[in-house]
């Protein structure tokens, strides 16, 4: 199937391309292990997390990342953070959601040139990560992004199913504030988590906390701190999501402490 346009009069087409999508592992594996070299995230782990992902990871459970989102960089450091860590065995088979104008190839009445061969790099470099976009009620309007945003879900659910996992950044958009407070977390992460359910899927919550250090901050050699919180999510997606954010608030916290 050829890849589709980005674009969200596209969403059908771009939906059913994602729902199969898969990334070469091989050079997954190589561009995340390039990025650690890069990147050089410190890796901290919760009391008893690294033990219980490997566990995890090694029964074949699924696992929805939660992420917070402190820079457009954050996507990179998670992927030299995984290539640094337990997770480093689910490099390849993990969808991460990306909004979508990271997707585009081309920008406006540009035909050739340059311009194309950096988007075009850059498509394939979100590609190859195993991105899924989002349109973003903030970018296209609330009306305007909701059925995209249910047949996005709808994807992440099945992808799931199918057996991946499942790396996110809740708050939505980068912390323009205070990075150590997390951002209001909607309710999209806990309607993954109920639709999964609904195909049989009851994935484990993983949090991770990141801080580059104090303003404008150093995005080489990032504290990052992991945690597998012991707990049964929630029922209601509003719950579910209110959850996330506690957990989440802690690891972020922790990856201030351990900078």
């Amino acid at each position: 199937m050829d890849r589709p346009v980005v674009a969200l009069e596209n969403a059908d087409a771009v939906y059913d391309y994602y729902l199969s999508h898969q990334q070469n592992r091989r050079v997954a594996r190589l561009a995340y292990g390039a990025l650690a070299g890069r990147f050089r995230p410190r890796v901290h782990y919760g009391v008893g997390a690294r033990e219980r992902l490997r566990s995890l990871i090694y029964d074949d459970s699924r696992l929805i990342v939660a992420v917070n989102h402190v820079s457009d960089t954050d996507p990179y450091t998670v992927a030299a953070a995984a290539w640094s860590s337990a997770l480093r065995p689910v490099i390849g088979r993990t969808r991460v959601l990306a909004k979508d104008e990271l997707f585009v190839e081309t920008e406006p009445g540009r035909t050739r040139g340059r311009a194309i061969a950096e988007r075009t790099s850059q498509r394939r470099r979100i590609d190859m990560m195993g991105g899924i976009p989002v349109f973003r009620g903030k970018d296209h309007g609330l009306r305007a992004a909701a059925r995209a945003g249910n047949l996005m879900m709808d994807v992440c659910a099945e992808r799931l199913r199918r057996g991946d996992d499942l790396a996110l950044f809740p708050e939505g958009t980068c912390n323009g504030g205070d990075p150590t407070v997390l951002q209001h977390v909607g309710s999209g992460i806990g309607h993954i988590v109920a639709r999964a359910r609904a195909k049989g899927v009851d994935p484990t919550l993983v949090v991770m906390g990141l801080h580059y250090g104090p303003p404008p901050g150093r995005y080489r050699g990032a504290s990052v701190h992991i945690d597998v919180p012991d707990l049964t999510l929630p029922e209601k997606p509003i719950t579910i999501a209110r959850t996330v954010a506690e957990y989440l608030q802690v690891a972020v916290e922790l990856s201030v402490s351990e900078y």
